[in-house]
């Protein structure tokens, strides 16, 4: 445990008495922010096991910095805030292009190559190299999207501050989620896979195997699937109702997952489009 870590853990078990009087508690909250902030640092990431691994300690200094921090009003243009959180700047040098609308949060990274269409990236999400968040989409905080992914219009990755030990939604390199998915509640998509349009995934989402009707995961499409929204039939006292899953109709080569044709005839030929 680094000398950071400690300090942040122990100032978050005295985090009732925490306030803006508190200087020592916000220099080392502040750096904490700073170095999310340029990628140092970062709340979630998968180890060596695939399996996500949470440094709760990074979470627990942006909820400090919410104690520590007063309301600050400031102005970008003609727009006007009132918050605890300036929002991020210095694009070009980061490399990360934005488009008028778009916002990202103080706290958050974008790497290289990064497009924000209009849109939103809130405190501590991290978005990987050369990808792109869509017109309306949103990254909620915490959230964790890969190298290469394309967020499409209106899809909403679900942030987690609270409670401890939550895991934040990942979204792994290459993966395509389709417009106005809601992918949430710690929810993961493999590398490579390509989520239809409208899908709602979180850990009480079945998702099933089209071929053989087996139930894969809950809340987890694997690694190059192409996954789409669905529904089972369940009886109970009252009658018989639709309940939503998550299907795997295909399972994707490399080459594959790389021919936006291919994928979008794949989506056609039941019903999705992306």
């Amino acid at each position: 445990m680094s000398d950071l870590e400690s300090r942040i853990t122990s100032w978050y078990e005295q985090r009732e008495e925490m306030s803006p009087e508190n200087h020592e508690a916000r220099r080392d909250v502040e750096l904490v922010i700073a170095k999310l902030d340029d990628g140092q640092i970062r709340v979630a990431e998968l180890n060596a096991r695939g399996e996500v691994v949470v440094h709760e300690w990074v979470r627990q200094a942006i909820l400090l910095l919410f104690r520590l921090r007063g309301l600050t009003h400031y102005e970008v243009g003609p727009f006007e805030y009132l918050d605890k959180l300036e929002l991020k700047h210095d694009y070009a040098r980061r490399g990360v292009r934005v488009v008028p609308g778009a916002s990202a949060r103080r706290g958050s990274f974008l790497s290289p190559g990064v497009i924000l269409m209009p849109s939103y990236v809130n405190v501590g999400a991290w978005v990987g190299r050369d990808s792109m968040v869509d017109t309306w989409a949103t990254v909620g905080s915490c959230a964790q999207i890969g190298a290469n992914v394309h967020l499409a219009g209106g899809v909403g990755i679900g942030g987690v501050l609270e409670p401890a030990n939550a895991v934040p939604v990942v979204i792994e390199d290459d993966a395509f989620i389709g417009s106005r998915c809601m992918i949430v509640d710690g929810a993961r998509v493999g590398r490579g896979s390509v989520v239809g349009a409208g899908c709602v995934l979180n850990p009480s989402i079945p998702v099933i195997d089209a071929d053989s009707g087996v139930e894969v995961s809950r809340g987890y499409v694997p690694d190059y699937c192409v996954a789409v929204s669905a529904s089972r039939r369940r009886s109970y006292p009252g009658g018989e109702f639709f309940l939503p899953c998550v299907l795997i109709i295909r399972r994707l080569t490399e080459g594959e997952r790389h021919n936006k044709v291919a994928l979008n005839e794949i989506l056609r030929d039941h019903g999705v489009a992306t």
